[in-house]
């Protein structure tokens, strides 16, 4: 049956998406804050398959509803484009738990606190960020949210930086070089992919200004 409303769309249905794959973000994040304090519990990383799971279904939806209305809130592209940031985010995290998961021994005593506090104040502002799209674009509040981003991406890299040091002192064994390093990539390209998502969205409300 032919639906005129389903041809032109509601605007607040890709609001309702894109809020709701932020928000998955933001779950997989404090998934891994739970883990950070507790890198023994293995049952942890259900939170993260289920997190990316439904990130997973909520891009689907998404492309599908890009497809198959006529009139959208935002360009095309660019809902497209935010979708797949956002699914960036929590697939990255996940990656990042599994391999904490896969050489405990090697890893036992390791604080992983600063950067991850700041992934989680990032993924917050990501949310912010994108809950701000529905109420129009409002240039001024999207800047500072973005510029906020720059700042948290600016100090985990400071942070990454110093653990780098250490690392590098020689007084690690050889193994645990490897895995500290590969964990600190993760973590420092969960935190790009936050600000990777803000510059999408800053691009977003400057163009629909």
């Amino acid at each position: 049956m032919f639906s005129l409303q389903r041809l032109l769309g509601n605007e607040d249905k890709f609001f309702d998406l894109l809020e709701a794959s932020a928000e998955e973000a933001l779950a997989s994040v404090q998934a891994l804050v739970r883990l950070n304090k507790a890198p023994d519990r293995s049952n942890l990383l259900y939170d993260f398959v289920q997190a990316r799971r439904k990130q997973k279904q909520i891009r689907a939806q998404i492309s599908e509803a890009v497809y198959t209305t006529f009139v959208t809130a935002l360009e095309r592209e660019d809902i497209e484009n935010l979708s797949h940031g956002l699914y960036r985010i929590p697939k990255t995290v996940e990656k990042f738990s599994e391999r904490l998961l896969l050489s405990p021994k090697h890893l036992h005593g390791e604080d992983f606190s600063k950067q991850v506090n700041l992934i989680e104040q990032a993924t917050d502002t990501v949310l912010e960020m994108v809950k701000s799209l529905r109420h129009g674009a409002n240039l001024e509040k999207i800047a500072e949210l973005n510029d906020k981003m720059h700042f948290l991406e600016g100090e985990a890299d400071k942070v990454a930086n110093e653990l780098l040091r250490d690392l590098f002192n020689g007084s690690h064994d050889p193994i645990t070089v490897i895995a500290l390093k590969d964990l600190y990539d993760l973590l420092e390209k969960a935190i790009d992919r936050c600000r990777d998502v803000g510059n999408i969205i800053s691009t977003i409300a400057l163009k629909n200004s």
